[in-house]
């Protein structure tokens, strides 16, 4: 797999929860300015770009080969995390002590914390932390195998943004649920996929 097309499968499959929290936003007509938007997004880039560091840095300590093998196994691992996370939901939906980031997953309206239908400077930190978590796989995927930290966290910001906003576009204008169900697997499959690819 070419380093362009990994850098865009991360950058698609790390923002893919975006998706189902703009369609939720938009379906529920939950507002969020362009500077909630950038805070979002840049939390995403600097996420992935820390990730990024930190696995190349771990390539000057194991061989190339082995550092090109883990990569690829965290980012499968990762990719059943994430395809597991709706069963997780399930099972944990019950349950009160639940901690924010985990009630953002499962309800992104939750980030809403004042009911105002409107994302603050304040919400879009909490909601950009929660929706980074996936952009740690893949940037340290692009660290270890050395394919561009820079600009792979480029790219995940701007498909974060992207996404964002398009979906709750789509949501507030088609009120599209179908994907915004069906994100957290399309998100786990493909990264579980760039994975596979990265051993091959």
């Amino acid at each position: 797999m070419s380093g362009v097309l990994t850098v865009l499968a991360i950058a698609i499959a790390s923002n893919l929860d975006n998706a189902g929290v703009g369609i939720a936003y938009g379906v529920r007509k939950i507002h969020f300015s362009w500077w909630a938007n950038l805070t979002i997004s840049s939390i995403s880039g600097l996420t992935t770009y820390i990730a990024g560091v930190t696995g190349s840095a771990l390539t000057r300590y194991v061989p190339g080969s082995f550092a090109k093998i883990l990569g690829a196994i965290v980012m499968m691992l990762v990719g059943i995390w994430v395809l597991l996370e709706p069963w997780r939901e399930q099972r944990t939906q019950e349950k009160e002590n639940a901690n924010v980031v985990t009630q953002i997953l499962r309800d992104p309206v939750y980030a809403d914390f004042d009911k105002s239908s409107s994302i603050s400077f304040k919400e879009a930190l909490v909601l950009g932390v929660a929706l980074s978590l996936n952009a740690l796989a893949g940037g340290f995927d692009a660290g270890i195998v050395h394919i561009g930290v820079i600009w792979t966290a480029a790219a995940v910001a701007l498909a974060s943004a992207g996404l964002l906003e398009l979906s709750a576009y789509i949501g507030e204008h088609y009120a599209s649920r179908v994907f915004g169900k069906r994100a957290t697997y399309i998100a786990g499959l493909l990264l579980f996929l760039v994975g596979v690819f990265q051993i091959w």
